[in-house]
């Protein structure tokens, strides 16, 4: 009984990692307004190594459509801004010598649909990691079934895994939900 226990509990624990998995994706999906968290994929060589560009800048949003790079060291700004260039955000870097102004541009109908359908595909993927954590921690169960578990004990155990399945796929729906009205808000 406890051994069942224990599985219950690791399937819930990876459960919520997908979740939340799920919800950093989601917060990559850009939804028309400046946030700093929209270079977070960005890496610039910093002396010789790839680093993450918020540890070698500040990144502030002086309104809902500017984001503003002010890098540490002014040796940084060309690569930043090649960095930038060469990523797949499709923004085009102005430099003013001390800091880099990205201006976010308004997103069109059908940018906003691809990006619904972008946010649908991460929340699936989330939902399928948590089915196939279902199916891992129910063989699981049946292993222990046969080596002398009561059945009746792996079925409520079964029956708990499913509700978790369906609690935790549903904050997935609840996370689309909520993304899918911020993408698709003029």
């Amino acid at each position: 009984m406890e051994e069942i226990q224990l599985y219950i509990e690791e399937a819930k624990e990876l459960m919520q990692k997908a979740v939340n998995h799920t919800a950093s994706e989601l917060v990559k999906v850009r939804a028309g307004k400046a946030m700093p968290n929209l270079l977070d994929g960005i890496s610039v060589n910093y002396y010789g190594s790839p680093t993450p560009l918020s540890q070698v800048s500040s990144i502030t949003t002086p309104d809902a459509r500017t984001l503003s790079i002010k890098p540490w060291e002014r040796n940084l700004i060309s690569e930043i801004e090649k960095a930038i260039i060469n990523s797949d955000l499709g923004l085009a870097p102005q430099n003013n010598g001390e800091i880099i102004i990205l201006t976010i541009p308004p997103l069109t109908e059908e940018r906003r649909r691809t990006l619904v359908k972008q946010v649908k595909n991460e929340c699936e993927n989330g939902k399928i990691s948590i089915r196939n954590i279902r199916k891992d921690t129910n063989e699981a169960l049946r292993k222990l079934l046969k080596e002398g578990a009561s059945e009746d004990d792996v079925k409520r155990a079964e029956d708990n895994v499913q509700k978790l399945t369906d609690t935790y796929s549903a904050k997935i729906d609840e996370q689309f939900v909520k993304k899918e009205a911020e993408v698709m808000k003029v």
